[in-house]
Formats: C-alpha cells, sequence, structure tokens
C-alpha cells in the first residue's frame, strides 16, 4: 500500500472499524455481568438512609440490626440486610447517622 493521504485515511477507516467490532464484542462478553454500584450513599443505603437521621444517638450495633435489620442495602453481589452486613462485624458505638452510613458503605463497598 502506498504512504500517501488516501493509504492513511482507509488505515484510518479500518482501524475505526476494528475499534467499535472490539466495543460490539466486548459489550456482548460484559453482558452478564452486574451493574456496578453507584456512589450516591442513597441508593445503596435505600429507606435507611432516612430513618438514620431520625434515630437517637449514640446506640450500639446490635440496637442497630435489632431496630433496622430487615432493611435492604444495594451491595456489590446484590441486595443484602443490614443485619447481614453487620452480621460479621464486632460491636460498636455510633455517635451519628453519618457515623453508620460511612461504616455501612464501608462493608458494603468491598
Amino acid at each position: 500500500m502506498a504512504d500517501d493521504r488516501q493509504g492513511r485515511d482507509d488505515q484510518a477507516d479500518r482501524e475505526d472499524e476494528r475499534q467499535r467490532e472490539r466495543e460490539v464484542e466486548e459489550a456482548r462478553t460484559r453482558g452478564d455481568e452486574k451493574e456496578p454500584v453507584g456512589d450516591d450513599p442513597r441508593g445503596r443505603l435505600g429507606d435507611l438512609d432516612g430513618v438514620l437521621g431520625s434515630h437517637d444517638y449514640p446506640v450500639m450495633t446490635d440496637q442497630l440490626v435489632e431496630a433496622y435489620g430487615d432493611y435492604a442495602l444495594e451491595t456489590r453481589d446484590g441486595e443484602r440486610s443490614l443485619e447481614g452486613v453487620l452480621s460479621g462485624t464486632e460491636d460498636q458505638v455510633f455517635d451519628s447517622a453519618d457515623d453508620v452510613r460511612r461504616r455501612v458503605l464501608g462493608l458494603i463497598g468491598r
């Protein structure tokens, strides 16, 4: 192939087409993967986010589980209950709703 403008344009066009084909193939192979969890804490914590703000603090982990253990949280692996998320952790004291949010988001973000 001659090294001229038309040859370079044709080569660039073929590379663009190959790139589109790679993107389509990648989309097909990744089609079954779960969507990444967003960074919006309200979305990840669901209804729990609202009730945390009205709870009295300080509060212990076991008290949170007793009060809100059935609330569903969005994790990378799908939904889990607050009780399921906190079950493997040691009991601790939370001084505010933000403390709880940070802890729970840290646990489900793994």
